[in-house]
């Protein structure tokens, strides 16, 4: 399901990625998107499920977006992407009906601590990638939303340990999740639901 308009896609947004690196672009102008072997992971675990529902927190510019909904697409599942930034959510729109995804990928335009409050869906994937400052709060309000067999992946916790370690460590202590590091990339925190949420 990863056909030529997808990776084609996926080619000039990792190409845009390496000029603006390239530039010294500060981080806030820069579509910070995830490296491409990370999205090819991420495309396998949404791939994996029927009918499954993605939760994407900081979805910028679409790139993992696209492996995200690629994979969700193979069984007939869906993406919800949340983004603040209206220049990146304009560009989202872009690039995912570029890639021919409209279908499968809904963007939810506005502050991700509101929209998460507000929602009442259950997702089985959610896929972490905002703030780091924010990872902590972020995934409290994500949490509700999760019934057992549901995964948490939260990017960057080695690249950003000073920051991240702490949510690893949160993550592992808790008896009602299995979670463990991987060192894809820039590290990735997989955090499996083991029980409902206690509120």
């Amino acid at each position: 399901m990863l056909d030529a308009t997808i990776l084609a896609t996926l080619a000039r947004l990792e190409e845009e990625d390496r000029e603006e690196r390239d530039a010294g672009l500060p981080p806030e102008r820069r579509s910070r998107q995830v490296a491409h072997s990370t999205g090819r992971f991420l495309f396998a675990l949404a791939a994996a499920q029927a009918g499954i529902e993605v939760l994407e927190i900081g979805g910028s510019r679409g790139y993992s977006s696209i492996w995200l909904a690629a994979g969700a697409r193979v069984l007939g599942g869906r993406l919800v992407s949340l983004e603040h930034d209206p220049e990146k959510c304009a560009a989202w729109r872009a690039n995912v009906a570029e890639a021919g995804l409209e279908e499968w990928a809904e963007l939810v335009e506005g502050n991700a601590f509101e929209t998460l409050e507000r929602t009442q869906d259950v997702f089985d994937l959610v896929f972490l990638d905002a703030e780091k400052d924010d990872y902590e709060a972020l995934f409290a309000l994500a949490r509700p939303l999760l019934e057992p067999g549901a995964l948490v992946v939260a990017d960057n916790v080695l690249s950003h340990s000073e920051t991240l370690t702490a949510y690893s460590a949160a993550r592992q202590a808790d008896p009602t999740l299995s979670s463990v590091t991987v060192p894809l990339d820039r590290g990735l925190e997989l955090s499996v639901v083991l029980a409902e949420f206690a509120s």
